[in-house]
C-alpha cells in the first residue's frame, strides 16, 4: 500500500453509503462497495450500473461506459 495521498476531486459520501465526486465539473456517482477505500494511485473500479473509473495523477478520472458487473446471489 502506498503513501497517504490527496485526491484533487471533491468527494463525499451519503447516509446510504453512495459515494459520489465532481469530476470535470459534474456530480457523478462513484458506487457503494465497489469504490476502494483507501483511494490510491492507480486503482481502478466498475460500478453497478458500468461506469468505469480509474485515479490518475490524485484525480477520479471516468474512463467511461462497460458492461455492469455481473451480480451473483
Amino acid at each position: 500500500m502506498g503513501e497517504n495521498m490527496e485526491i484533487k476531486n471533491r468527494i463525499w459520501m451519503t447516509g446510504s453509503l453512495d459515494w459520489y465526486a465532481l469530476v470535470d465539473g459534474q456530480e457523478v456517482w462513484l458506487g457503494k462497495r465497489e469504490v476502494p477505500i483507501p483511494l490510491e494511485e492507480g486503482n481502478a473500479w466498475i460500478n453497478q450500473i458500468g461506469d468505469s473509473f480509474k485515479i490518475e495523477n490524485s484525480t477520479i478520472v471516468l474512463i467511461g461506459r462497460v458492461a455492469p458487473p455481473e451480480i451473483t446471489w
